[in-house]
Order: structure tokens, then sequence, then C-alpha cells
């Protein structure tokens, strides 16, 4: 029959969907823990937006690699349950997703405001512990920039020298280059402002990622409603 064969096609397009959900499932995890990783190493502290994101991330990788395995369990056996299932779980996962860009966008300011009020607290304990010291020093050289809004602000810190700054504001840095310092020679701006830029930099690149997977997704909704119209009217699809 030609709805018979229509279904076929439809089953073999969901198998495809499945595997790229699977794929951006695992994605979405490593993601998720590489963004732990670096989260935990850096001085965010307490559970803010910014520092709960990838443990929605992981979730959201974990339960979409579930909702795959429902829906190629459903479309193996040709199960009316357990496509209605995955169907239902795939539109939640979908208004997890749209939740979270809203929030994303909504508490922005928030996440830079909170960094931003971490950064220049953390600032205080550079001379007073070596791993706050060592977190500091790795991003201001790795994103070329000193102190939080400039390399001033690390006058404020009643531990530092006067007229000194890390070493790590160097331009080349080497080794107590940061006493005495030519302005010249150090990272004009500030590490809040920098990062700030390099996120916004990469938005859109997140934002084109996120609407290629809501494509697939909505995709997987209407290839799972055509499979379950099709067990429920009786047609045979092998």
């Amino acid at each position: 029959m030609a709805v018979e064969g229509g279904m076929k096609c439809v089953k073999f397009l969901l198998y495809v969907l499945l595997l790229a959900f699977c794929a951006c499932a695992v994605g979405l995890i490593a993601v998720g823990v590489g963004a732990q990783l670096v989260l935990s190493q850096t001085i965010v502290q307490g559970a803010t937006p910014g520092s709960l994101l990838p443990v929605v991330i992981i979730a959201v990788g974990a339960f979409l690699f579930l909702v795959a395995f429902v829906g190629c369990c459903g479309a193996c056996k040709e199960n009316y349950c357990l496509m209605i299932t995955f169907a239902i779980f795939l539109s939640l996962i979908m208004l997890v997703e749209v939740a979270a860009a809203i929030a994303g966008y909504v508490f922005r300011d928030k996440v830079m405001s909170e960094f931003n009020k971490d950064f220049r607290e953390q600032m205080k304990n550079y001379q007073k512990n070596n791993h706050t010291a060592s977190i500091l020093d790795r991003m201001q050289e790795d994103f070329k920039c000193c102190g939080a809004a400039n390399y001033t602000d690390w006058q404020t810190v009643s531990l530092m020298p006067k007229g000194q700054v890390p070493d790590s504001c160097c331009i080349n840095v080497t080794k107590d280059c940061g006493i005495s310092f030519n302005v010249k020679n150090i990272y004009s701006e500030g590490c809040v402002e920098k990062i700030g830029g390099w996120l916004r930099s990469n938005v859109l690149v997140v934002a084109a990622a996120a609407l290629g997977i809501a494509f697939v997704e909505v995709l997987g909704i209407v290839f799972a409603c055509c499979l379950v119209k099709s067990i429920r009217s009786g047609y045979e699809v092998m």
C-alpha cells in the first residue's frame, strides 16, 4: 500500500533522527561536563544562574539520550504507548530548552554582575590564597586582561603593594614584571568586560546550534506522530 510505503520511509527517517538525538545528547553532556570542570576552577561561588547552567545542560543531555532510547524501542516494536511517550518527552525537552534560553537572556546581566562582584571579592584574597591567585593569574593571561574593570583595581587591594600588579597582567610575563610596571607593558582592559565580550561573540554560535537541535526535535515529533497515527490505524510498518 502507498501509505505503508510512506510509513516505512518515515520510520527510516525517524531512526536517522534518533541517531542525531543520541549524538546531540552526548554532545550536550560533554559540553556540560566541560563547562562544569571549567566553572569548578573559576572564582564563581554559590548557586548563581550561571553556575547552575552546566547542571541543566547535563540533565537535558541525559534526558534526551533516554528519550532517544524510548523512541528507538517504540519504533522497533511499533508500540503505540512508547511512541506517544517519546513525542510527549521530546515536547517537554523543547519546552525546557525554550525556558533555559529565556532564563539565560533574562539573567544575562545578573550573571555578569555576580561575576564582577566575585572577581573583585577574590582579588582581595590574591595574596592570602595560592589557589585563588593561580586562578586569577590564569584568567588574566588567557584573556589578556588585568583587574576587574582595569589594572587600577589592583591598587584598591589592601594587601597588594602600592604601584604593583600581578605578573600575569604583563604583556610579556617575566618574574617581578608587575613591580614598578610601565602602563604600556601591561594589559589595559579589565577581565569582566573582556570575558563578557568573549561570551557575547559566541552567542550567535550557541543560538545557531540551539536552532538546529530544535529543528531536529520538531521533525522527530512530527515523524513520531505520523508513526503513531499509522499504528493506531492498524497499518503494518515493517
